[in-house]
């Protein structure tokens, strides 16, 4: 059976720093065997300014970015999520990004590219922290689930999760796994993160990986981390609080399909007229 790992980074400002950290959690975990990695949201780069990921934005194909995530894949014999990389959008003249999520494979092949939809554009309830993603991010339109050795792979990122539309739609193309790269903040990772995790996870009926950020940035922003992995039944299989680091679970194929022959859940839905 493949044994997944959520990988859990601390990213800054700077882009060859993280990818040196990257590279050596990612060998940690192909160390002990894993064969299905995520990397967090932003984990090439927490900039001191949000414009910072506009400056070292790639295009698709070509990136110091890019080749680094197909040279770690093909290296460790590892299918790889990308977590998130700011990539050019489709105005060339346009001064934001689109915060994309690339699948490779094994070979470092990129076999899928997932641009996050929901943008976190809020006022964070009890605190003065403000976010304004759409300022310097622009949202993908579509929802993506591709074929990997492993099963169907859906992927996700970080805001995502609050909205379940988007998993049943998955579901319904065919997800067994979710990979959701996030970097949740300090105060909303405490009230909502693991709820919402299993929620989908035993709605879906389907393995999560959630690969979050977990620490103080040298921006002073502070993640929840706290990097789950979570069977078709909602228990968590592993998680790392805090920091730096991997966790890691066995992805048992035959349990998930015991579990939606058992609990059919996913066939007793009934199509309501409002």
């Amino acid at each position: 059976m493949p044994i997944m790992a959520a990988i859990q980074m601390v990213s800054g400002h700077s882009v060859a720093g993280n990818l040196a950290e990257a590279a050596e959690l990612l060998a940690q975990a192909a160390d002990r065997g894993a064969k299905l990695a995520v990397l967090p949201e932003n984990f090439a780069l927490m900039g001191r300014r949000e414009t910072d990921k506009v400056a070292v934005r790639e295009t698709e194909g070509a990136g110091q970015i890019q080749d680094f995530l197909a040279e770690q894949a093909l290296r460790h014999k590892l299918w790889l999520v990308g977590g998130t990389i700011p990539l050019r959008s489709g105005d060339d003249q346009s001064d934001r990004v689109r915060a994309a999520c690339l699948l490779f494979d094994d070979q470092g092949r990129q076999v899928a590219r997932y641009d996050k939809a929901h943008l976190f554009d809020v006022q964070v309830v009890g605190s003065r922290e403000r976010y304004a993603e759409s300022a310097t991010i622009e949202p993908g339109d579509r929802y993506v689930v591709a074929d990997t050795p492993f099963g169907r792979l859906g992927l996700a990122v970080c805001y995502d999760l609050r909205f379940p539309e988007q998993f049943r739609a998955m579901a319904d193309q065919g997800m067994e796994i979710m990979a959701l790269p996030a970097a949740f903040t300090a105060t909303t990772g405490a009230a909502h993160w693991e709820v919402l995790l299993r929620a989908r996870a035993i709605e879906n009926q389907c393995y999560v990986i959630a690969a979050g950020q977990g620490g103080r940035h040298t921006n002073g922003r502070e993640t929840f981390g706290d990097s789950l992995l979570i069977d078709p039944w909602g228990l968590i299989l592993d998680r790392l609080a805090w920091g730096p680091g991997i966790a890691l679970a066995t992805l048992d194929r035959e349990f998930l399909e015991d579990i939606r022959r058992q609990f059919p859940v996913l066939t007793h839905r009934v199509h309501g007229q409002g």
